[in-house]
């Protein structure tokens, strides 16, 4: 089997016979470029110059990467990783995975390398993907009621549960640190074990689907949105990292060192115009608000979780940095492209960041700078990233031309459709 991410991270990929592998090894393969011309619900988009009806939809050039290989299933079928190239071989200037790379080759020009580990919120339902269509995704049994936050009760009693998700992560090749309950109906919380910048993005994309495998072959359902109820705090999918120069963390030392004040710094700065990277969907936006444990502003703190960005101290080889600002909807691949880019300009630039928030970020947000305020919606999002030469001399004009399409698109989509809170809201008062 091979599994290559869209623009939306979702896997797209299909089972070869060993004559095919062979070949694809050797000569490489072509994928209908229509994953890049469609959203996640396979609906093509009305605009975009990288595909569409205008190009007749040809195969866009994909490589496999032998050292991604893992074991899928009890009967060890080989899966691999692919990449989309360009026509003549170089990398394709939308796919997700390429433009990480191009993120971290920046980073090794300055002697710097990434490690890197994404921790995950979803909930888990007693449901299937059947019966949460016949449902209208209302009235959904969760797998434990309650909230019970870090409960040995729950994970105990479900045990079977967890620990098969752990064996099952392990054998795979993307092995959690940890996983708990978290506070809510059926809402865990995964840790990704730390790996290098590429491999940590590699096993977070698998993570996302390949979890869903594991509940749904038990006919359990998990879901990744940021936030499937206003009833409850929204999903995250924080990214923690730390900078390596010729193997050492560079983000070690007493207080806060030089390189990662500056990419504090970067990432106070940049992060709002990257904003949609890491908020990619118009649901992204409502876990984005006041009081739901996540940030609506560009802040960081000492150890502070009410901060966007929180520094955590620690010996030298744990002291890093945590990004709260994306949510269990993001695409790992661009997330970590957006997380890292902002933090190399940070360092490149020497950017000073603002003095860390001591308590509440909250009650400090309404203070800060209206450029570092999180844009409220995916389109206002969108608009920032447009028209931001940050973006475009770190991700290339191409793909941010492409990324403003989808967004836009997702954006209309979502502006085109009646919904239940419309209908309680205007159905007899108006």
């Amino acid at each position: 089997m091979l599994g290559l991410t869209d623009i939306d991270g979702v896997l797209r990929g299909k089972f070869v016979s060993p004559e095919k592998f062979e070949s694809l090894m050797t000569k490489d393969g072509g994928f209908c470029d229509c994953v890049f011309g469609w959203d996640m619900d396979d609906a093509l988009y009305d605009g975009g110059a990288v595909t569409g009806w205008h190009t007749g939809f040809p195969d866009a050039r994909y490589r496999l990467l032998a050292a991604t290989e893992r074991a899928l299933g009890t009967d060890g079928t080989p899966y691999f990783i692919g990449e989309f190239a360009s026509a003549g071989g170089g990398d394709h200037p939308v796919c997700p995975r390429t433009l990480l790379r191009r993120v971290l080759d920046r980073a090794a020009r300055t002697g710097l390398s990434a490690q890197a580990g994404f921790e995950y919120e979803f909930f888990v339902f007693e449901e299937n993907a059947t019966s949460v269509r016949d449902k209208g995704y209302r009235d959904m049994r969760p797998i434990t009621p309650g909230n019970f936050g870090y409960s040995v009760l729950r994970a105990a009693t479900k045990a079977d549960m967890f620990t098969g998700l752990m064996d099952y992560c392990a054998d795979f090749r993307m092995p959690l640190e940890g996983l708990h309950c978290e506070t809510g109906p059926g809402v865990w919380e995964a840790a990704l074990a730390i790996a290098d910048g590429m491999e940590s993005a590699d096993r977070a994309t698998l993570f996302k689907t390949f979890a869903k495998v594991f509940f749904q072959q038990r006919d359990h359902i998990a879901t990744f949105m940021a936030k499937w109820s206003m009833d409850y705090p929204g999903q995250s999918g924080h990214y923690h990292f730390s900078l390596l120069d010729d193997g050492r963390n560079a983000f070690a030392g007493p207080d806060v060192p030089d390189l990662a004040r500056w990419a504090l710094g970067g990432l106070v700065h940049y992060v709002p115009e990257f904003l949609c990277l890491l908020a990619p969907t118009v649901n992204s936006y409502t876990r984005l608000v006041k009081g739901a444990w996540a940030p609506t502003a560009s802040t960081w703190g000492i150890d502070n979780r009410t901060a966007a960005f929180r520094f955590i101290p620690g010996d030298d080889k744990a002291q890093h940095i945590e990004c709260r600002v994306g949510g269990a909807d993001g695409n790992p691949y661009l997330v970590a492209a957006a997380t890292i880019g902002a933090a190399l300009l940070g360092i490149e630039r020497r950017i000073e960041p603002p003095e860390p928030i001591a308590g509440n970020a909250y009650d400090a947000e309404d203070g800060v700078v209206p450029e570092w305020r999180f844009a409220p919606t995916l389109r206002d999002a969108t608009n920032r990233l447009s028209g931001s030469a940050s973006a475009r001399e770190l991700f290339g004009d191409v793909f941010v031309e492409h990324f403003v399409t989808t967004r836009l698109w997702e954006s209309r989509e979502a502006e085109r459709h009646v919904n239940d809170w419309q209908l309680g809201r205007y159905f007899e008062i108006v």
